[in-house]
């Protein structure tokens, strides 16, 4: 799986994460297992409604969420990182 990311991903892992190590690395080992098995019942991954239609969703952690874009079978588009109330509103 090829993953790219948008500013705005990349602006909120650092605003929100960057200080707690441990999370960094859950982030990082659902990223790689994302990357290496998309469908991982681990991940919980599902699509999402309302204003974001289209996109999908995996979790890192009972609360900590993935919001991407999927724009092929094999590439997709992180595009924010963020507790479930971060994200979702």
């Amino acid at each position: 799986m090829q993953i790219e990311t948008l500013s705005n991903f990349k602006k909120s892992y650092t605003k929100r994460f960057r200080h707690n190590k441990k999370i960094v690395i859950k982030i990082n080992r659902r990223i790689d297992l994302f990357r290496n098995d998309p469908k991982n019942p681990i991940l919980d991954d599902h699509s999402l409604k309302g204003s974001k239609i289209g996109y999908r969703s995996f979790s890192i952690t009972g609360n900590i969420r993935i919001i991407y874009l999927p724009i092929s079978p094999s590439k997709v588009l992180f595009y924010d990182i963020g507790t479930h109330n971060q994200v979702y509103n």
